[in-house]
């Protein structure tokens, strides 16, 4: 989990030695410009456009402190910005020795502004260190353990001393170093999804944060994996962070009642080599299978390249879309390449949860609902991409406007809810109160502002604006709002001023300057 170019690390001389620097490449689509550079022994990364001849138009360099990834199909580069973790937009990518667009990047520049979320870090690191209440925002000390490490599987080692020392284990919450193999198939796949398996939402239960999933302890409680349920129209189709899932889905998974585990394949501890690899597999295939079970002629087996390569036939490898020169391995386990999806995959619902199928329910609790506040969440992220997920938000958002209205969730999304059908008098009520007895939202104070601007009380709206922007400095939604807020107030100066600093923050935003140019014309200077 944690060697070779691991999963975090930071930039050093021997890690340059293999990154193919300096380097630069051209997005014809973007008309931007890459540059990657060692310089003193650190690695830098700009972006730069040029004009009709040739003259920068802008140049934005940051120093890459860190590099994420294993390596498998490439490394992204991480920079700091006051504190603050943003993505860098290039990638190397490791089957083409090359620097290219990072996913996501292709089309649309998003510069050095698209931040490094506490769930990014959750995965790549040992123990970060994210400002609770933020999202992309750290102390100073970033990482208290880099690379993956043992505590990620098997629990806090500091915890488990100090219960052996003062006597307390047994008492009250388990504290006892981890063994994974010696956990029920459900709890160990449990310590495996927490990465590895993404679904379609996945959601932090109320007052929890992603340090306080413990080895041993059901992942869902702290965390919720959901998905859309899939239909024989839309059958499962991807790959990237859906291992469990696919496993699930196999003939293997299901013939075993569940005990078919993550660990029965993998052994954290050791990665064999690439020439390894179909023998490592191959043995744990054969811990339930024989060789007479593969009905392929062994000659035909010998003629595939690895040959007899159990995992090369039936989990092959395929292309992910979304990541350049990049391929994973479909975790369901099929005999043919166009065997059909079980009637199990879509059927997964349950009574209690019709429309969702929950990945991780605690052992025993298959057929309960989820918490209300955490369904709210998940309806509320799909809704935005799918309509058909308005009804069940709204139904449940009424029901915690009875059971929990002193909850700054509920009453952030009354606010919302409101501000969206244009009731701004409630809205400015239920978004006070969310913010009152919670924790300072930026998308809150966004939303109190937007509603407080609407009903004329423009001058408190531009205030709560800028509290937004003080919690969440570098959305640029935040600070265009601004911008123009203080245009339609005749604020010029501060306009001004506020348009210096989002050029600074995003010269590549051309566009904003053309509409802020616009916007200005003719106004007065001072």
């Amino acid at each position: 989990m944690g060697r070779s170019i691991s999963s975090m690390s930071s930039v050093s001389t021997a890690l340059l030695e293999k990154l193919h620097v300096p380097a630069v490449y051209s997005n014809q689509r973007l008309d931007r410009h890459y540059d990657v550079i060692a310089r003193d022994g650190k690695l830098y990364e700009s972006e730069y456009a040029l004009d009709g001849s040739g003259t920068e138009m802008f140049r934005e360099e940051h120093q890459l402190e860190w590099i994420v990834g294993a390596g498998a199909n490439g490394i992204g580069g991480i920079i700091r910005r006051g504190g603050y973790l943003f993505e860098a937009p290039l990638t190397f990518y490791t089957s083409t020795k090359t620097w290219e667009m990072s996913p996501g990047y292709e089309s649309t520049d998003l510069g050095f502004s698209r931040p490094i979320l506490t769930a990014c870090l959750n995965c790549h690191s040992g123990r970060s260190n994210p400002i609770s209440g933020s999202e992309g925002h750290y102390q100073n000390d970033v990482f208290s353990e880099m690379p993956i490490g043992c505590e990620n599987c098997h629990g806090p080692g500091a915890a488990h001393i100090d219960a052996v020392t003062s006597g307390a284990m047994g008492k009250g919450r388990s504290v006892s170093i981890v063994n994974p193999a010696r956990l029920t198939p459900d709890l160990a796949n449990n310590i495996c999804m927490k990465c590895h398996e993404i679904g379609d939402v996945r959601i932090l239960k109320p007052f929890k944060e992603y340090k306080d999933i413990r080895p041993g302890e059901p992942l869902d409680n702290t965390l919720s994996i959901f998905m859309t349920p899939p239909t024989r129209e839309a059958p499962p189709d991807k790959d990237h962070l859906q291992h469990y899932y696919a496993m699930t889905l196999s003939k293997c998974y299901r013939a075993s009642g569940g005990r078919l585990a993550c660990i029965t394949c993998h052994d954290p501890h050791l990665e064999p080599a690439r020439e390894q690899v179909p023998a490592f597999f191959n043995k744990r295939c054969m811990s339930c299978h024989t060789d007479q079970s593969c009905k392929l002629p062994t000659e035909a087996r010998k003629q595939s390249s690895p040959p007899n390569n159990c995992i090369g036939c039936h989990m092959p490898k395929r292309e992910v879309g979304f990541l350049a020169h990049s391929s994973l391995t479909n975790h369901r386990i099929t005999t043919q390449a166009d065997e059909p999806f079980p009637d199990s995959a879509f059927s997964q619902t349950t009574a209690a949860l019709p429309d969702l199928v929950h990945l991780n329910p605690a052992p025993g609790k298959q057929d309960v609902a989820p918490p209300l506040l955490t369904l709210l969440q998940v309806y509320g992220e799909l809704a935005a991409q799918k309509p058909e997920y308005v009804l069940s938000y709204n139904r449940i958002l009424d029901q915690l406007q009875q059971r929990e209205p002193n909850n700054a969730l509920v009453q952030g999304a009354l606010g919302r809810r409101c501000l969206q059908s244009g009731n701004l008098r409630e809205a400015i009520g239920h978004l006070e109160q969310s913010l009152a007895i919670g924790k300072p939202q930026a998308a809150v104070y966004s939303d109190l502002s937007e509603a407080l601007d609407k009903s004329g009380q423009r001058e408190q709206g531009l205030a709560i604006l800028q509290k937004a922007i003080q919690v969440d400095p570098f959305n640029p939604l935040l600070q265009r709002s601004l911008i123009f807020r203080l245009i339609a107030l005749k604020q010029y100066a501060n306009a001004r001023a506020a348009m210096s600093r989002y050029s600074e923050i995003f010269p590549q935003d051309f566009f904003m300057r053309q509409k802020f140019a616009v916007a200005m014309e003719g106004t007065p200077t001072q």
